[in-house]
């Protein structure tokens, strides 16, 4: 019974498949024995009726398709169970976008900051709508325009209105978001379901600039330990390509991404790293991110295709007696 149990949340009602089975070899039996005393008492017309051609099959198949139905009804009661994707709508998603000078680079059309906001509006509108979204956003400061909230077109608003200035303080951005997290799930601690769990999304084109070193206390290294010891996972998504550029003051910058710094911070927190050197590239990013953070699959009792199928199989054996009766014109 264990082996049906890992299958079917109710598996007692499988004995009933008893039912369909014995009416299968009820229903053989009676048109056999029906053939048998029609020609021993000489009834040729109801040999006759039985040996008709379209009509007598249609009778067969009504027979035939009342028993599929009653099979996927019982099978239905039983409860099978099934992978489900579900939307997880008490978790917190805190999104760090980068708005330094060099996400105004021209490497990805139209611009790094642009396809960021972008895509970042598509990835908020993909998410279930009772997830908690806050925003960080960053460059010689980090900003909290928005804490964790179910109000998704607030977040996408303050990540339009997003202005670039100087610098990368990528550890300053982090532990904002960890600051953030860590006030709201404190201000929602103590509920039946315990404490939401929370991840960090984090897209940036370069190195931390503030402070030079990422092992400094305010450095990325430093900020993505305390994210990995608070059980936070940090997906990291760098952002543009190695020959990104901008001009300051008529002189052309160098701006490559730094996929290094980003993937270490990934690695040291248990999270996702991405390099995306395209729109395209950062849409399918925040996609497998979509699936990874907003949904997850759980084993659930799933009888909905069952019941739809023994619904049409029902109509079609109605059909069929329909048409074997004669109630439908020929």
């Amino acid at each position: 019974m264990g082996f049906l149990d890992a299958i079917f949340a109710h598996p007692a009602w499988l004995a009933g498949l008893i039912l369909p089975a014995a009416g299968a070899v009820a229903y053989w039996l009676s048109t056999r024995n029906r053939a048998k005393r029609a020609i021993a008492f000489g009834n040729f017309a109801i040999v006759g009726k039985l040996a008709s051609g379209a009509r007598s099959w249609m009778s067969h198949l009504a027979v035939v398709l009342a028993l599929l139905s009653l099979t996927l009804v019982i099978i239905g009661l039983a409860g099978p169970i099934s992978e489900t994707k579900v939307a997880r709508n008490r978790a917190t998603v805190m999104m760090v976008v980068d708005v330094s000078l060099s996400m105004s680079a021209t490497d990805v059309s139209p611009d790094r900051i642009t396809a960021a906001k972008e895509a970042g509006r598509e990835f908020v509108e993909k998410l279930p709508d009772n997830l908690n979204i806050g925003l960080v956003t960053f460059s010689g400061r980090a900003q909290i325009p928005v804490t964790p909230t179910t109000d998704h077109d607030t977040v996408i608003r303050a990540l339009d209105g997003a202005e670039l200035d100087q610098a990368t303080a990528t550890g300053d951005a982090i532990a904002s978001a960890l600051d953030s997290i860590k006030q709201f799930t404190e201000s929602v601690r103590g509920g039946a379901d315990g404490t939401p769990p929370a991840t960090i999304v984090l897209l940036s084109d370069g190195k931390q600039t503030v402070p030079q070193e990422l092992d400094d206390p305010r450095g990325a290294y430093t900020a993505a330990d305390k994210a990995a010891k608070a059980g936070i996972p940090i997906s990291t998504i760098s952002f543009g390509t190695q020959d990104g550029a901008i001009i300051v003051q008529g002189e052309q910058i160098p701006v490559p991404n730094d996929d290094e710094s980003l993937r270490e911070i990934a690695r040291k927190t248990k999270g996702n790293f991405y390099s995306a050197d395209s729109l395209e590239k950062l849409r399918d990013a925040y996609s497998d991110l979509e699936d990874d953070i907003g949904y997850e699959l759980k084993r659930a009792e799933n009888p909905r295709p069952f019941l739809i199928a023994a619904f049409i199989t029902l109509t079609a054996t109605i059909a069929a007696h329909l048409v074997a009766s004669r109630r439908i014109p020929e």
